[in-house]
């Protein structure tokens, strides 16, 4: 025969359940026990049983800590916790003969558990918002405002550093953590740290430039991470000024692309001549022009988009194609509708890589809205092969597409990319016009990756300023 069990064993059960397994795991055991529904009532929020939710209701209100309620065939026990809540047993009559003193004693176990879990609960929340808050303060960089991106990462610190570097580390989501606590202990917590909205494995790291980074072959920091885990990578960008923060990830996005085929798994942008700059002066009025009905669009109704969220749309979506939604926080048909908007808007079609280089350019080009008259600047603008026929783009042309004619290009890679350009960088178009499999035409452009020292085959991918400098240096010759 079993020994009966005495109450010590089962005040001893109730603390371990507790400890092990939660409320959860507690009540479950206490209903097993008792053979009737056991949990805990909300006199407030009236969830449980009616007859133990008055009972709660009664307890708070009379400011008794216990009550029975009896009722043709049951009783229902209560035990008052907290903030109007009770612990309440629903059995059927004979119930069990120590249900009372067992309730007593699960009384103080549970409190103290939902107190921790409760605890727990904010502590996450608190998490998610700083979480949120850190990726509000990216979107105000990577657009532009940073007065506001200052004031906001100030309450949360540190400041932001400036100037700076852009790390993004790669590795698995899991370890996200892990990284970021090495990265503050590296940088004496001066780093400003945010989990990437688009990629779960990246993490986008703001540390202020310095001595240290300086040296072309040896970065303390790159290595210390990548020592983290066999599976971190890691991309830096150059020393820029916080305004500069959109170029800044590209090129840390781009030494990523590099740092993954390296041994050393980490690599620096690659120093290089800036569309940009090389373009302002020529292309300014241009986009402007291309640009204007979307800075002037009006939306029929207050809720749909303006012309600013019309362009921060087509922005994200032109460096992250479909991950656009992670980030813009909306759904995938939002997004096509959106689009769809934008190319009525501006008379472009961005199936074709050509329509997508050219707005990639106007947007870059234009980092404030315009609000002039676009029929009379559209009738005195030149057009985008006026913009590259500027003997500053050409020049820019040239030196991005020198490497792939020079000695240490693998075979084909001008016309790997001509095929991939010509079909709009669809992967399978491009393989089968160079006659090959896919992923023979992807090992072509992993190559070419790591020559270029850009990323092509993810996103954000040099895929436009290559559709740009080909076109340029087609109207060249």
């Amino acid at each position: 025969m079993n020994a009966p069990v005495s109450r010590s064993d089962d005040v001893l059960k109730l603390h371990r359940l507790a400890h092990a397994g939660g409320s959860a795991a507690l009540l479950e055991w206490l209903s097993a026990r008792l053979g009737g529904w056991t949990g805990v009532v909300d006199a407030g929020r009236g969830r449980g049983p009616a007859t133990a939710v008055r009972g709660a209701a009664e307890l708070s209100a009379r400011g008794v800590r216990s009550a029975v309620l009896h009722a043709p065939g049951s009783a229902t026990l209560l035990f008052a916790l907290d903030g109007g809540r009770a612990l309440a047993a629903v059995l059927e009559q004979p119930h069990h003969p120590d249900a009372a003193a067992l309730l007593a004693d699960a009384v103080v176990p549970l409190a103290l558990v939902l107190r921790a879990e409760e605890a727990a609960r904010r502590e996450e929340r608190a998490a998610l918002a700083e979480s949120r808050a850190r990726e509000a303060v990216l979107h105000l960089l990577m657009n532009g405002r940073l007065s506001t991106a200052h004031q906001i990462a100030e309450a949360l610190g540190p400041s932001l550093p400036e100037p700076m570097r852009m790390y993004l580390v790669e590795c698995r989501a899991g370890r996200r953590a892990e990284v970021a606590r090495r990265c503050e202990e590296l940088t004496d917590g001066r780093a400003w740290i945010v989990r990437c909205p688009v990629y779960v494995r990246h993490l986008i790291v703001l540390v202020p430039a310095g001595p240290a980074a300086v040296s072309a072959g040896h970065d303390p920091l790159a290595e210390a991470l990548v020592a983290v885990a066999p599976d971190c990578t890691v991309g830096v960008s150059g020393e820029l000024c916080l305004r500069e923060a959109p170029a800044a990830y590209h090129q840390a996005f781009h030494a990523l692309a590099v740092a993954r085929e390296r041994g050393e798994r980490h690599a620096r942008f690659g120093p290089g001549p800036e569309l940009v700059l090389a373009a302002h002066e020529a292309g300014a009025d241009w986009a402007e022009a291309l640009l204007a009905p979307l800075h002037a669009y009006e939306p029929r109704r207050p809720q749909d988009p303006g012309g600013q969220e019309l362009r921060a749309t087509a922005h994200a979506w032109l460096n992250f194609t479909s991950h656009a939604t992670r980030l813009l926080k909306i759904h995938r048909n939002t997004l096509a509708a959106r689009l769809r908007l934008v190319e009525t808007l501006l008379g472009l079609d961005l199936a074709r890589l050509g329509d997508q280089a050219a707005l990639s350019l106007a947007l870059r080009l234009t980092p404030g809205a315009w609000r002039g008259n676009a029929a009379a600047a559209a009738a005195a603008t030149p057009g985008l092969d006026a913009v590259l026929r500027d003997p500053r783009v050409t020049a820019w042309a040239r030196a991005q597409l020198s490497a792939l004619s020079g000695p240490d290009a693998p075979p084909g890679a001008r016309a790997t990319i001509r095929a991939w350009l010509a079909h709009d960088a669809q992967l399978a178009a491009t393989a089968a016009a160079l006659g090959v499999s896919v992923p023979g035409a992807r090992k072509r452009l992993t190559r070419i990756e790591v020559l270029l020292e850009r990323s092509l085959l993810q996103s954000p991918s040099a895929r436009h300023d290559l559709w740009l400098a080909h076109r340029a240096e087609e109207l060249a010759g």
